[in-house]
């Protein structure tokens, strides 16, 4: 789910562009939806379907996705996880049960949940932004959630887009709750391209000087999905970076 101021957030309604392409999604069509295209195997290998949402492998045995997604803070062993795979028919996916979940405490919409196993070691974990020098420029989203609002309706394959960095004041214009210590808004002013309902807790990344995936986001809410002058929502991974760490030391 996304909330919406919808808690979720789905690569619905929206135009998923291919992460290296910086056009206006009102300029392309795509097969699967407005600008839209599928993830290819290994594209995105960190990302992890978490029970109708998202999530990235923070470490070998931790998952770091939104608050809003799993239970509070305690044991908990039936959130599966499933890794390795773009189709989520594919019998090749990994999967791996909850042992427990260790929420943020805050108001942040973070959690960390637990593996009972660790992900295979083929399985790359995703490194999180600890400053906000990332916080700029196009970002990459990725989904298994609704391709366009209200849809209330899963996806079979990872889909992917990119979205640009909105600025705080034109975010906290568009949300006066907005609370820019620890959220980041991302999406094109005109709308189209978005993360939807099931999209929640997924990451939203970029790369770093060296090419590497540094991840910026997690999926946190938005109203409705890809509206004009409504951007999408996201935890500011920067601003809560140590929690997420002196978190995971504890789990």
């Amino acid at each position: 789910m996304r909330a919406s101021i919808s808690l979720g957030f789905s690569l619905a309604g929206s135009a998923l562009a291919h992460p290296a392409v910086t056009r206006d999604p009102s300029d392309v069509s795509g097969i699967h939806i407005v600008g839209g295209t599928r993830a290819t195997l290994g594209e995105f290998p960190w990302v992890v379907n978490v029970d109708g949402c998202g999530g990235a492998l923070y470490s070998r045995q931790i998952v770091l996705t939104a608050a809003h997604c799993v239970p509070d803070t305690g044991p908990v062993n039936n959130i599966t996880m499933t890794f390795g795979v773009v189709d989520m028919e594919d019998p090749a996916a990994v999967k791996i049960n909850s042992t427990s979940v260790r929420n943020s405490g805050t108001t942040a919409d973070w959690a960390l949940v637990k593996l009972a196993t660790p992900a295979p070691d083929s399985i790359p974990t995703l490194q999180i932004a600890k400053d906000n020098s990332y916080d700029k420029g196009l970002f990459n989203i990725v989904g298994w959630g609704d391709i366009k609002e209200g849809a209330r309706q899963t996806q079979r394959y990872l889909l992917k887009a990119d979205v640009p960095f909105v600025p705080d004041k034109t975010c906290q214009a568009a949300y006066p709750y907005f609370k820019p210590t620890e959220e980041i808004c991302a999406a094109w002013p005109q709308g189209g391209v978005d993360a939807c309902q099931n999209d929640s807790g997924g990451p939203m990344f970029r790369r770093d000087s060296g090419g590497a995936w540094i991840q910026v986001g997690i999926v946190s809410w938005g109203e409705g999905c890809a509206r004009p002058g409504k951007p999408g929502v996201y935890v500011r991974v920067s601003a809560v970076a140590q929690m997420i760490e002196e978190a995971a030391s504890k789990l």
